[in-house]
């Protein structure tokens, strides 16, 4: 009898060894977890004046817990998949709670370069939101799969900007990149009455316009975008404002011709910047190059349909703006309003120097070659005396067709402030259509060809003007 009693107590005792182990690891992996959650530093506003998404975390179902997943979460890797942190990827599903965890627990590890994982296969909703640093060390955001906004200005939510989307914020160090796509969500953006495409002949209705651009580098550092897919987004793709160090590399951006301020790059303040064998198709200029900016340079992109690759729009409401040292070199540009351009609105101040187009080849392009200082959106833009000052700008072997409602070439410069040292040669620009060759057109342009061009270039002044040497025009 007393061994039938001892062989159930053994049995009990044997199934509660291995009972208890499981419990063990199962309660440590989930607190892990909880803690990452509770400890991630908040995002911050961004500082005026440029407007942020609000730092409050928008109105959503709660997120579920992070899953557990070696293949997931893997920290003594460096590596940070997004799931670990309870994004969903079924497209519907809102991520942004669990993009903001995964970067706050990689920004904040000590591991010299951390991965954070958009896998490949799965579509994540975000919300407008902003990632901050400083990090420790280097961050790469690898997307492999598709990243989404809320879609269209009704289900984006009020208490988040409409000025932008995704923000990287005081980062040194980041890199991104993938085989992913960034999905811009932009057509009912681009439907809102206030838009210039909507009404005859471009006019606009009143009402709120604000539309977010897609990704937003500022005040940041050392930056890579690499191998990435984006489109249609609602404005600009890709702005990077107050920058230094930038180096973009064999992205693919499209949107429809007609869809309004869809620049694909956009830099302001920012300078060391290398713009490389990108695919750049969209209703606006590829790549705009704003104030304060200097040593750009941008080789072997295939721009159009578009406006061409523009440096400005410089000067509005009586600004300062100076650019210097930009290259746009190895390039095609296609059906396209312009090829390489230059704008500037009268009033402002400042200028533009040290710039080379080089080895471009058009197709079908309006304005090949085009320096505006008489920009204006308007009928009624008022005369001013002064101007940003546009010089030492070069053009060498542009060759290709143009679309014969405009001239090939077409200098209009200020009165007050002429543009001096224009240098063309190796220049061969026809007709895209028929036989007949427009002259290009010249106001207050200076400069030579030192070679013979098609079409020929007589309108050119000679020398410099005498306003030049006086003290009205600002060099910076």
């Amino acid at each position: 009898m007393r061994h039938a009693h001892i062989l159930p107590l053994a049995l009990s005792l044997f199934f509660l060894t291995l009972f208890l182990p499981t419990q063990a690891r199962y309660h440590f992996h989930k607190k892990h977890k909880h803690s990452n959650y509770h400890n991630a530093p908040e995002i911050s506003p961004s500082p005026s004046p440029f407007s942020g998404p609000s730092s409050s975390p928008p109105d959503e179902a709660p997120s579920p817990s992070p899953s557990v997943d070696e293949n997931y979460h893997n920290a003594s890797n460096n590596f940070f998949d997004v799931r670990a942190f309870g994004a969903i990827g079924d497209g519907v599903t809102d991520a942004t709670e669990s993009f903001k965890m995964a970067w706050d627990t990689a920004c904040q590890s000590e591991s010299p370069v951390k991965v954070i994982l958009v896998p490949q296969g799965l579509s994540f909703v975000i919300q407008s939101a902003i990632f901050t640093g400083p990090c420790k060390g280097g961050l790469v955001l690898k997307v492999d799969g598709t990243l989404m906004p809320p879609d269209g200005p009704d289900s984006w939510p009020n208490n988040t900007s409409r000025r932008q989307w995704l923000v990287f914020y005081r980062i040194n160090g980041l890199s991104l990149e993938g085989s992913g796509l960034i999905d811009g969500r932009g057509a009912k953006w681009w439907d809102l009455p206030c838009k210039p495409h909507k009404g005859p002949h471009g006019t606009t209705s009143p009402g709120p316009c604000d539309s977010p651009v897609a990704i937003r580098f500022f005040m940041s550092s050392n930056l890579s975008v690499q191998g990435l897919k984006i489109k249609n987004s609602p404005q600009f793709h890709f702005r990077f404002d107050g920058c230094e160090s930038v180096h973009v590399e064999s992205i693919y951006i499209t949107a429809p011709a007609l869809s309004p301020n869809t620049d694909g790059i956009h830099i302001e303040n920012t300078n060391d910047v290398k713009i490389y064998n990108s695919v750049i198709s969209n209703g606006d200029d590829c790549v705009s190059i704003g104030a304060g900016c200097h040593d750009v340079d941008i080789k072997n992109i295939t721009c159009g349909p578009g406006h061409g690759i523009s440096i400005g729009s410089l000067g509005n409401h009586n600004s300062r703006a100076c650019v210097s040292n930009i290259t746009v070199r190895d390039s095609v540009i296609k059906v396209s309003d312009n090829g390489v351009r230059i704008k500037t609105w009268q009033g402002g101040s400042g200028s533009v120097s040290g710039v080379t187009f080089s080895n471009i080849h058009m197709e079908s392009v309006r304005n090949p070659m085009i320096i505006d200082q008489f920009y204006c959106l308007s009928k009624d833009c008022s005369n001013k005396s002064s101007a940003v000052f546009v010089s030492n700008i070069s053009y060498t072997n542009i060759k290709g067709t143009y679309d014969i409602r405009h001239p090939p070439m077409h200098f209009a410069c200020s009165d007050s402030v002429p543009c001096t040292n224009l240098t063309l040669s190796d220049i061969e620009l026809l007709p895209a259509e028929g036989d007949m060759v427009l002259d290009p057109y010249c106001w207050s342009a200076y400069g030579s060809s030192e070679t013979l061009t098609i079409p020929p270039v007589s309108c050119l002044l000679e020398g410099l003007p005498q306003s030049i040497s006086g003290n009205d025009v600002d060099h910076c």
